[in-house]
């Protein structure tokens, strides 16, 4: 894949200055604003053939209303931006085995190919009983699939009201599994158990007022025909970034004081991780490996992306001083991430002077931390 990667024109080799580590930075521009996707959703086709990608056009928009997506066809060798997969928060997510991505706009559910020559078809809309002429917020913070291919989830933020729930792929039907009148989004299905999402109990800004509301415990998990249901007793707001285990069993995420973190569901058991990896982290399949983003939050007093080994305890830096840039306006904190099998890690980078995606191989990572 690294010879597929250097000779497809579109990315230069970077090796960080302090601990040797290289990546490949997309140095072709298409957009001014080039970014990986959120750490939960992958975003590289199993095959490798498709990697897709945000891009902005500032000033336009927002994070939250001003992306779209671009995909990287390695073997045709093309860059391509779709201006009309211009979408509502950060929902994309990509069918790993045929390359299409799906997004909202609007009330809204689409998809569409990879191909320019892809037709974009319609999944669903939701329902506009429920929305009463109201624009939303949100419909989905970022999509995912059910385990049997058959639900996208929804965290709906409509004026006060959130809803959660489901929309069939099929375009048969929404669900609403539970209403709430405070905030609650990130919903993620499980992977392995298709009656169940983990979701977030969030902070949220009043739609008349403008006042903040908080949030008292984070994580929840909530089960199509029960009540949503606190992950941990003890939980709280610190505890935060969540993402399923491939396996089901565990949610791992961030503690903003303690670190890197995961919970066994059946058990309770909580284990520290990685003290280190502080704001948005991910793990590999297996586990035994993590990446993350640290610093993030305070970024003009240095931010950093670094790999944890668990087998060896040890970590290395892919980035050890990321240039900062403003990260509220389009969402482009690093947030790296697994992919291409756990081969790679792919995220947002600004070693070269502008905003755009990095890859890093993952086998050099375990030789340098063994």
């Amino acid at each position: 894949m690294i010879d597929t990667i250097c000779n497809s024109g579109l990315f230069t080799s970077w090796t960080d200055p302090v601990s040797g580590i290289q990546s490949w930075v997309l140095t072709k521009q298409i957009a001014p604003l080039q970014s990986s996707f959120y750490f939960t959703n992958r975003s590289w086709t199993e095959d490798g053939r498709f990697l897709w990608l945000y891009v902005a056009y500032p000033p336009s928009g927002s994070a939250n209303y001003g992306r779209m997506l671009a995909v990287i066809d390695f073997v045709e060798g093309t860059f391509q931006v779709y201006p009309e997969t211009n979408f509502l928060d950060a929902s994309p997510m990509i069918d790993l085995h045929t390359g299409e991505a799906y997004w909202i706009s609007g009330l809204d559910f689409w998809k569409r190919g990879p191909r320019p020559s892809d037709g974009v078809i319609k999944v669903n809309s939701f329902p506009s009983e429920w929305s009463n002429f109201r624009q939303p917020y949100r419909i989905s913070t970022h999509l995912t699939l059910s385990a049997d291919g058959k639900w996208l989830g929804v965290d709906a933020q409509i004026g006060h009201d959130w809803y959660l729930g489901a929309a069939a792929v099929d375009g048969s039907t929404v669900e609403i599994w539970q209403q709430f009148d405070r905030c609650y989004n990130h919903a993620q299905f499980s992977p392995t158990d298709c009656e169940l999402q983990l979701i977030a109990q969030d902070w949220w800004f009043d739609a008349s007022t403008g006042s903040k509301g908080s949030a008292d415990n984070r994580m929840w998990l909530l089960r199509r025909g029960e009540k949503a249901f606190p992950l941990r007793e003890d939980g709280s707001a610190q505890q935060t970034h969540e993402w399923w285990s491939a396996n089901g069993e565990y949610v791992w995420y961030v503690d903003y004081e303690k670190g890197t973190e995961r919970i066994h569901i059946a058990s309770g058991k909580v284990e520290n991780i990685w003290p280190n990896g502080t704001c948005h982290s991910h793990a590999d399949t297996t586990q035994f490996y993590v990446v993350g983003d640290i610093g993030t939050y305070d970024w003009k007093n240095g931010c950093r992306v670094a790999f944890y080994n668990r087998k060896t305890n040890r970590e290395i830096n892919l980035v050890s001083d990321l240039p900062y840039t403003e990260r509220t306006r389009y969402h482009t904190d690093p947030h790296p991430q697994f992919c291409l099998g756990d081969r790679w890690i792919c995220s947002t980078t600004t070693v070269l002077g502008s905003v755009t995606l990095a890859l890093t191989d993952v086998n050099q990572l375990i030789a340098a931390t063994s």
